[in-house]
């Protein structure tokens, strides 16, 4: 009996720890990309102009480490860069400045940036949320919920935009 249950801890124990080794390769390898796009952008956006697609990459990148000051000048280069490039998929780069803004409590600059990501892709369902939520952090619950019931009519299972209109409706109808 006690040989069994011995067997069992060391299994438990042999899993956990080959779950926790796959758990952290995938994070390295994760952040080793991660960090090659980011050192081979870098390099060459300092040398050369680049397209709006490698702004946006950088200024990505940026804003995942949290750099949102390095962030908003490579997301304005990129809006540049599309409209020389005649590119109309704007919105995801007005949506990832308007988040920069929105992270530096920029509330307004990012609510800004936010609809302007709207007006190229009405059904953009993550500037809706985002939007929504800029909306709550100024304390203007009725034009939130506004944002949330139109993600939801285009994303009907959105989970972020179901509980926070939600919590909302409670807000507004007090």
């Amino acid at each position: 009996m006690d040989n069994s249950l011995a067997v069992v801890y060391l299994s438990v124990l042999v899993g956990l720890l080959a779950f926790t080794v796959v758990s952290v390769f995938r994070q390295l390898f994760k952040t080793r990309k991660r960090e090659s796009s980011f050192s081979r952008l870098r390099n060459k956006l300092s040398k050369d102009k680049g397209t709006a697609q490698e702004y946006y990459e950088l200024a990505c990148i940026y804003s995942e480490k949290k750099v949102f000051t390095q962030a908003i000048p490579l997301f304005q280069k990129a809006l540049k860069a599309a409209e020389e490039e005649g590119e109309e998929n704007t919105a995801p780069i007005y949506n990832g400045l308007g988040y920069a803004y929105f992270a530096q409590e920029q509330y307004d600059l990012a609510i800004r940036q936010y609809k302007e990501a709207l007006k190229f892709k009405p059904d953009y369902v993550v500037a809706l949320n985002n939007l929504g939520h800029a909306y709550e952090r100024k304390k203007l619950n009725a034009q939130a919920l506004q944002m949330y019931e139109e993600a939801l009519k285009f994303a009907p299972n959105n989970s972020i935009a179901k509980r926070r209109a939600e919590s909302l409706r409670r807000l507004v109808a007090a």
